[in-house]
């Protein structure tokens, strides 16, 4: 019998593929017994080719770094180096105090908003719910007008003026919508103060999230505010009351987060959800801005589409565009789906000669900047 040291010697599991000259050393010491009598060798019987070894280095390349001067060489075209920094620093200063706010706001939400919005969901029926949320937008009509006249807009000014007016009578104060049904097509548009502010050139300034209250912005805050306390300081009773306040206060929030649900469980599973909130946020509102002055929007951030979409959805496009570029090249445009484009006989050899040397490939890595 062997002994077990040299059984522990000859383990592939252990030592690795022994080489060579050291398996024709351990078969002429083994006894005759180890033999076997099968008449196709197994394959830790057989002596494997010789294999290319590629010897990878997470090392830098290089000592100096930064990138090669005019007068410096450049060094090996298939390395890659890539740098940057990531997040709009200069939109959110206080991006340390709005994660915590984003964080208890996130905390409040599942434990107390959430539970709310479900049963307000679920327990009213949806006629009713409609209702409310209708009684919501007519009470906001008078600060849409307003800015409207403003801003300039005459035209429809005019047309939420006629809204307000057939949604206040006919609509039972607003709890039903008439003005939007056909024959009438008059849509609701929302416009506030902080629309005015940005039509006549008023930066949003530094990026906030206020607990509860949620994605805004310096301007957006103080027009909002403007907002609600038009139809309190105007028009006075019932509207500057508590009975009046906390039930609107309660069934706008309620109705919001039930109408933006979707988007919330979407946001919430990005890999970053609080930096995912700001970027939607702000590019909705400079769109917002830039399409009431008539002019041409941003261009929207790359989250927004995984936003607004799904990731199912966006798979589903991209399996969607797959099979029909398949298709298309069975069809002749392009090369068959029928047969692979490279063959097995094409494969280049993993083998090497005896004279071939190993190449030693290195990675260079960086790692950008965070917020």
């Amino acid at each position: 019998m062997p002994s077990a040291s040299l059984m522990m010697m000859a383990s592939p599991l252990l030592a690795g593929p022994a080489p060579v000259q050291a398996a024709i050393e351990i078969a002429a010491v083994a006894p005759i017994e180890a033999a076997t009598s099968h008449g196709t060798p197994r394959p830790w019987e057989t002596v494997a080719s010789d294999i290319l070894a590629i010897q990878w280095s997470l090392a830098p390349v290089q000592e100096n770094e930064g990138p090669p001067g005019d007068g410096e060489a450049k060094g090996d075209e298939a390395e890659i180096l890539v740098e940057g920094t990531v997040g709009p620093v200069d939109r959110d200063p206080m991006v340390a105090v709005n994660e915590a706010s984003f964080r208890i706001t996130q905390q409040v939400d599942a434990a107390l908003v959430e539970p709310l919005a479900d049963g307000y969901r679920s327990g009213l029926p949806g006629p009713l719910r409609d209702g409310l949320g209708n009684v919501v937008r007519n009470l906001r009509e008078p600060a849409n007008f307003l800015n409207f006249l403003l801003q300039g807009k005459v035209g429809k000014a005019a047309e939420t003026l006629v809204r307000f007016s057939i949604n206040s009578t006919l609509g039972f104060g607003g709890l039903i919508d008439l003005a939007e049904k056909p024959g009438i097509n008059l849509p609701y548009r929302q416009n506030g103060f902080a629309n005015t502010l940005g039509f006549y050139g008023v930066g949003g300034g530094p990026y906030l999230y206020v607990p509860v209250a949620g994605a805004t912005n310096v301007r957006d805050l103080i027009g909002n505010t403007l907002d609600q306390s038009l139809l309190p300081f105007v028009v006075g009773e019932p509207f500057n009351t508590p009975e009046y306040g906390i039930p609107l206060f309660v069934v706008t929030n309620l109705d919001s987060r039930v109408a933006l649900d979707e988007e919330i469980e979407r946001l919430n599973d990005t890999v970053d959800p609080y930096a995912a909130r700001r970027d939607v946020y702000l590019y909705r509102r400079a769109r917002d801005i830039a399409l009431l002055k008539g002019e041409e929007p941003p261009e929207p951030p790359a989250i927004l589409r995984e936003i607004e979409l799904g990731l199912d959805a966006i798979e589903a496009e991209a399996d969607a565009e797959f099979e029909a570029q398949l298709d298309g090249a069975s069809d002749g445009e392009g090369v068959s789906n029928s047969e692979p484009t490279v063959q097995p006989s094409d494969a280049p050899p993993i083998a090497s000669t005896q004279n071939e040397q190993p190449v030693p490939v290195a990675v260079l890595i960086t790692q950008p900047k965070t917020r």
